[in-house]
């Protein structure tokens, strides 16, 4: 039996591709996507939005009109998404959380969700940047403690939150398996003159460019050698086929507050 799927925020870039992604997924029935009600997308076929041709299944302004949905996948923006969590609570819908830049305050409340319905929350939905999130603990379980620790990440020049969700991701995981506070030893930014660099920190340097999908680095350095540990992403599909495969799991899973490392089987 097929997990019906609806997507929010469809008309937006990753949306376009999160339609293609279900429309093609053999385990999945589209059943609808939503837009905001001043959009000009409003009543447009989905599969136009997407590229993919005509399919019968039209932009709704409204969620109730998608409640034939088991699971909902959102990638819009951060309030939104907060709107669209409590009313996936109410109605007891199991939710894919793609939008990144939560606040602590924000990401408690979703962490609290969990005890109503089952909910994925994902930086990022890419398989192999879930892997790399395990290679990052392995890595730092084995050398972070001698090594020095940056973390580089570039994206599309629309990108608004900097660093991305996925490079504070990588830093968590870092600092989680070091025992450290990342709110602590983060360093966002360097310029001028300055002490020698503290062997407890973790660097980011962001980069917005051009199109860039998204490119990720975990330098661990010490003196003579270095790691480096890379993902780059060359098509937004990475993350809509990843999103379909949580949405898949979610669907047979119990309320809870889960990660891709839950839907990969990648704990413990």
């Amino acid at each position: 039996m097929k997990v019906k799927v609806a997507i929010l925020g469809c008309s937006g870039r990753m949306g376009r591709n999160l339609i293609q992604a279900a429309h093609e997924h053999e385990s999945i029935e589209l059943v609808g996507g939503s837009v905001r009600a001043s959009s000009s997308f409003a009543g447009f076929d989905l599969g136009e939005l997407a590229g993919i041709g005509t399919i019968g299944l039209k932009a709704s302004t409204t969620l109730e009109a998608l409640c034939d949905a088991d699971v909902f996948i959102d990638f819009t923006a951060i309030e939104t998404t907060i709107e669209n969590i409590n009313w996936c609570q109410q109605y007891q819908k199991a939710l894919v959380v793609g939008t990144t830049g939560f606040t602590d305050e924000q990401l408690q409340v979703i962490e609290k969700s969990g005890e109503k319905i089952p909910l994925v929350l994902a930086p990022n939905t890419s398989v192999g940047v879930n892997l790399l999130f395990k290679l990052l603990e392995i890595t730092a379980k084995a050398i972070g403690d001698y090594t020095d620790i940056e973390i580089f990440e570039a994206h599309h020049r629309f990108k608004k939150d900097a660093p991305s969700g996925t490079a504070v991701k990588m830093g968590q995981v870092i600092a989680d398996t070091l025992g450290r506070d990342l709110n602590k030893c983060a360093v966002f930014g360097r310029e001028g003159i300055s002490d020698e660099r503290d062997r407890e920190t973790i660097g980011f340097a962001t980069v917005r460019a051009g199109d860039i999908v998204g490119e990720h680095t975990a330098f661990f350095a010490d003196l003579g050698e270095r790691i480096e540990i890379t993902h780059k992403a060359s098509s937004r599909m990475t993350f809509a086929l990843g999103a379909m495969r949580a949405a898949c799991w979610l669907s047979n899973a119990e309320n809870g507050f889960y990660d891709m490392q839950d839907v990969l089987g990648l704990k413990g």
